[in-house]
């Protein structure tokens, strides 16, 4: 076993790319996000410390002795660890709690929510770049839009793009997060993204190279469910379809993020629904759920529609979407699928649909409870997902 490696019962913890802060990069295949217990001595430190900050990221201030019951840390530990990431900038006294009885007031202490700011940017859109300067909790403090650039273009719009909300950022940038659709591997490079021209390239390291600093960069659904996670009260095992100009999904199974062997997981939009035919696709194939559910599509076909056939039409392709999620919602015994895009056209008839043919396609006894939901992210997920990126990268937090 490598140095890098902590085996704990069936679960391996890895750190491949080891960040400034010892964490490494956190939301790669291998690593349960959220961490809960000790490891062996000669790792424990970065997980310690992550474990620290997580506990302090959700559960908001609190004293040392309430950390140290908290995490299972010995009292002298947690106050090791205190100072060092109030000597980091990471954590900060918040005070005295009120007296409650005897003895000295216990101070408190809570993540430095005010001490870094993170960037997120959004290539998913269909006519422009969207980037966000964030808080550690990820709300949105300063937001900037950028038209879509010319092929030949992009990385540059990128790099300006970035420059201009560091600029904004008025506190230390903690790193940039960037969603993008295509397939991208565990080290940020694109292996396919046709939009934009790109086959194994390598934009992670072209953007830190360019920025000098932490840049990590996912598909953008894969990012929108780690905001779901973290943000959004989603549990350890969601499957989130994101539909736009196209048709993606990105899942936690145990609290982890799938990838799969070619990093291809969730690539849901090219699988054909049905043998009946339907729409031709721009892959060439006929009846891929991408044709019935885009919003291109889906906007077209409903443009074409009578007020009484809109239903209808929109039934289709939910219907269509829960024959492409019902083998996925069976093998992984999911309970929860969560819709990102359109309110208008996702939610209603359309979700409703795709819960009567999931429970129709799967067994009853198992499934008959599964959830169909919309997002309370909004048009933000895919920012505050590449916070998400950030945030477990770089702090082990999540």
């Amino acid at each position: 076993m490598s140095a890098s490696e902590v085996q704990r019962g069936s679960s391996t913890i890895e750190s491949p790319h080891p960040s400034p802060h010892g964490t490494g990069r956190g939301f790669v295949p291998g690593r349960t996000l959220r961490q809960g217990a000790k490891v062996l001595p000669e790792h424990a430190r970065g997980h310690n410390r992550s474990l620290l900050l997580q506990t302090l990221f959700h559960q908001g201030a609190m004293s040392r002795a309430d950390l140290s019951r908290e995490t299972g840390l010995t009292r002298v530990t947690i106050s090791d660890l205190v100072a060092e990431l109030i000597s980091d900038g990471f954590v900060a006294e918040m005070g005295v709690r009120e007296a409650s009885g005897p003895g000295k007031p216990a101070i408190l202490v809570d993540l430095d929510r005010a001490g870094h700011r993170i960037v997120g940017i959004d290539l998913s859109g269909s006519d422009s770049f969207i980037g966000a300067v964030l808080t550690l909790d990820g709300d949105i403090v300063a937001r900037r839009e950028v038209a879509l650039p010319a092929p030949d273009a992009v990385v540059d719009s990128l790099v300006d793009l970035a420059r201009s909300l560091v600029e904004d950022s008025h506190a230390p940038v903690l790193g940039i997060g960037v969603g993008t659709p295509g397939v991208v591997d565990d080290r940020g490079v694109i292996l396919t993204a046709p939009n934009f021209g790109w086959a194994g390239f390598d934009l992670e390291g072209a953007l830190q190279s360019a920025l000098g600093l932490p840049v990590l960069v996912a598909n953008d659904a894969n990012a929108a469910v780690l905001a779901e996670y973290t943000f959004g009260g989603a549990g350890d095992d969601v499957l989130l379809v994101k539909v736009g100009r196209g048709v993606g999904s990105g899942l936690l199974a145990a609290g982890q993020p799938m990838r799969g062997s070619r990093f291809a997981a969730g690539e849901i939009g090219h699988v054909t629904v049905g043998t009946d035919g339907g729409p031709v696709c721009v892959c060439g194939k006929v009846g891929c759920l991408e044709a019935w559910l885009s919003v291109p599509s889906l906007s077209k076909r409903l443009g074409d529609a009578t007020p009484a056939e809109r239903d209808g039409v929109l039934r289709d392709a939910g219907e269509r979407l829960g024959i492409a999620l019902a083998p996925v919602v069976g093998a992984l015994d999911l309970s929860e699928i969560v819709l990102s895009g359109p309110t208008e056209l996702l939610d209603g008839p359309l979700a409703q649909a795709t819960v009567e043919t999931l429970r129709a396609r799967t067994l009853a006894q198992f499934h008959d409870t599964v959830r169909v939901r919309m997002t309370a992210q909004g048009q933000d997920i895919v920012l505050r997902g590449a916070a998400v990126m950030v945030l477990s990268g770089q702090l082990g937090v999540s």
